[in-house]
C-alpha cells in the first residue's frame, strides 16, 4: 500500500484511457487532469488550492463533475475490480461478498443529507460498501448517518444488479439481521450470513468472511480527503470513495 502520492505511469494511464478517453480535443492533457483528481484525493487539499503544476482548479473540478454524472468513476472501478480478480487467478465476479458501514463526521459547511448515528453518536454520513475476498468494492453507497444499516444495505445491494452473476452469499453483522436479510433473500435469492464477534472480546478479531471489509475501510485512512465528510453532495462523496479505491487498485498494475 502506497502511503504517498505518485502520478500515473504510462501503463496505468493506458488502462484508464481505454475507459475515460473519448478522444475529444482538449486544451489540457486528460492524463494530467486525472493525476490532479488523485492528488486532491490523497492530500485532502481544497479544490481552490490545487497545485499550480495542474490545470486551473475550475477545469479539474468541471471534469470531476462530468465524470461523476456520466458514471465514469463507477465504470472504471468495476473494470479494475474485474481486472484485479483475474490477475489474482479468480473468476471475474465473486460468489461471496461482505458488507459493512462506516459513519464519519462532516465538516461545518456540509449540510445536505446528513444525520445522527444514534449508536455511534456521530453527526454526519454513513458509507456502506460491499467487497469481495480481496477487499475490492463491488458497490459503494453514501447516506445520512441516521439511516439504519438495514436501509443503507438495501440501497447498496441494489447497485449490484448486473455485476454479480455468481453471487450466492453476503456476510454481514447483526446490524443487517432484519429487513436487509429478508430483502436480499426475497429479491435476489442471496443468502445472508450473520457473524458477530463475542461481546467479551477486546481489540480487533478477524471474523470469518468479514475481515476483508474492515481492511478496506482501513485503506481509506491513507486518503486524507476522506478523514471527514467534506463533499457537499452524496454523489461527490461516492465519487471520492471510488477514486480512492481506483488509486489503490491501479497501483498494483
Amino acid at each position: 500500500m502506497k502511503t504517498h502520492f505518485s502520478e500515473l505511469t504510462d501503463s496505468q494511464w493506458q488502462f484508464i484511457a481505454k475507459i475515460i478517453n473519448d478522444q475529444r480535443k482538449r486544451k489540457h492533457n486528460l492524463q494530467v487532469i486525472v493525476n490532479a483528481f488523485f492528488w486532491i484525493n490523497t492530500t485532502g487539499c481544497q479544490w481552490r488550492n490545487l497545485d499550480s503544476k495542474y490545470p486551473p482548479w475550475q477545469t479539474v473540478f468541471y471534469h470531476f463533475t462530468q465524470f461523476k454524472l456520466r458514471g465514469i468513476w463507477e465504470e472504471l472501478l468495476d473494470a479494475l475490480v474485474v481486472f484485479e480478480r483475474k490477475r489474482q487467478d479468480r473468476e471475474a465476479t465473486p460468489s461471496l461478498l461482505a458488507i459493512d458501514s462506516q459513519s464519519v463526521k462532516t465538516v461545518q459547511f456540509v449540510s445536505e443529507e446528513i444525520g445522527i448515528d444514534g449508536g455511534k453518536k456521530i453527526n454526519g454520513r454513513k458509507r456502506t460498501i460491499l467487497v469481495d475476498k480481496l477487499g475490492l468494492p463491488l458497490a459503494i453507497k453514501v447516506t445520512g448517518a441516521n439511516i439504519s444499516d438495514n436501509q443503507s444495505g438495501i440501497l447498496a445491494i441494489d447497485l449490484l444488479k448486473g455485476k454479480v452473476s455468481r453471487l450466492k452469499k453476503i456476510a454481514a453483522d447483526n446490524g443487517y439481521k432484519n429487513t436487509f436479510c429478508q430483502y436480499a433473500e426475497d429479491t435476489y435469492k442471496w443468502e445472508v450470513e450473520i457473524a458477530q464477534r463475542p461481546e467479551s472480546s477486546a481489540g480487533f478479531i478477524p471474523e470469518k468472511n468479514r475481515w476483508q471489509v474492515e481492511r478496506s475501510f482501513g485503506w481509506l485512512n491513507f486518503r486524507r480527503r476522506l478523514f471527514r465528510e467534506v463533499e457537499k453532495t452524496i454523489l461527490s462523496a461516492e465519487a471520492m470513495l471510488q477514486i480512492a479505491f481506483i488509486s489503490f487498485i491501479i497501483n498494483k498494475i
